[in-house]
């Protein structure tokens, strides 16, 4: 209804939509609600379940072939997902930004389920929360990164030690006490002589966590009368699990993802 009288109210919308700094690199951390609860219910292996990180990495891929990410970076039940500093996606309007990312990977969190756990029904709806934050300059952006990768390996190792000490038989009191102010030394040790495992051997996704972006791919996209196939490049999105605390990646990738400042 066009014009009408009560066409008003669009004012008190606009007034609480904010728009979000200009010429800032923009970060929507999209993190699970209440999931170790969830885990719980649908029995995931502890520590780290690699189906649900799995299911995790495809939603975010869908999400880079949705939006205009540069790059998605995950742990656990997060995903932190990277906008050009000069990107106009919905006029920056953060609750647009937010809203539809989040939803986009709740969405597909729901419906890749089953391939990635076909045989743990949903017992209920996960829920996702997002929010927006603006870094100023490619360094911070890197920090802020390299502090989600770092958190990731913090928490692996704790989280390693302490399942290692309940599945051996200790209650959860007592494998926290026991690993509480440790370093990381200690924790590697206590893995090592304890359990045998080595931890720097521990699979790259569970200490590095993963990274989602798009690269160049050759593909067949067609065959010819004579069956020989037309290959072209095509933008495909890969997940790698690697260092990006480091120079080595931001140096590989920077001008596929366009980051120079």
């Amino acid at each position: 209804m066009a014009n009408s009288k009560f066409e008003y109210v669009k004012g008190f919308e606009q007034a609480t939509d904010w728009v979000l700094l200009p010429s800032t690199y923009v970060v929507i951390r999209v993190d699970g609600k209440g999931f170790t609860k969830f885990s719980d219910a649908h029995g995931f292996e502890k520590p780290n379940d690699k189906r649900a990180l799995d299911l995790m990495n495809e939603c975010a891929k869908a999400v880079l072939r949705e939006f205009p990410v540069l790059l998605g970076y995950g742990e656990s039940d997060e995903f932190s997902f990277v906008l050009h500093k000069d990107a106009t996606l919905f006029g920056r309007r953060a609750s647009k930004i937010i809203s539809t990312i989040t939803s986009c990977f709740t969405g597909n969190y729901v419906r890749l389920w089953p391939q990635f756990l076909p045989d743990t029904p949903l017992q209920y709806t996960p829920v996702f929360d997002g929010r927006a934050v603006c870094y100023p300059s490619l360094k911070v952006l890197r920090d802020y990164l390299a502090w989600r990768q770092a958190d990731t390996h913090i928490n692996n190792q704790y989280n390693t030690c302490y399942w290692c000490l309940v599945k051996a038989g200790k209650s959860p009191a007592e494998a926290q006490a026991t690993i509480k102010g440790t370093d990381t030394s200690f924790k590697n040790e206590l893995l090592f002589s304890q359990f045998g495992i080595n931890y720097a051997q521990l699979p790259e996704q569970f200490r590095k966590g993963s990274t989602v972006l798009k690269r160049p791919v050759r593909a067949v996209v067609k065959y010819r009368e004579d069956g020989t196939p037309v290959e072209r490049d095509r933008v495909q999105e890969v997940v790698l699990h690697c260092d990006i605390i480091g120079d080595a990646f931001w140096q590989e990738h920077q001008q596929l993802l366009g980051l120079a400042d």
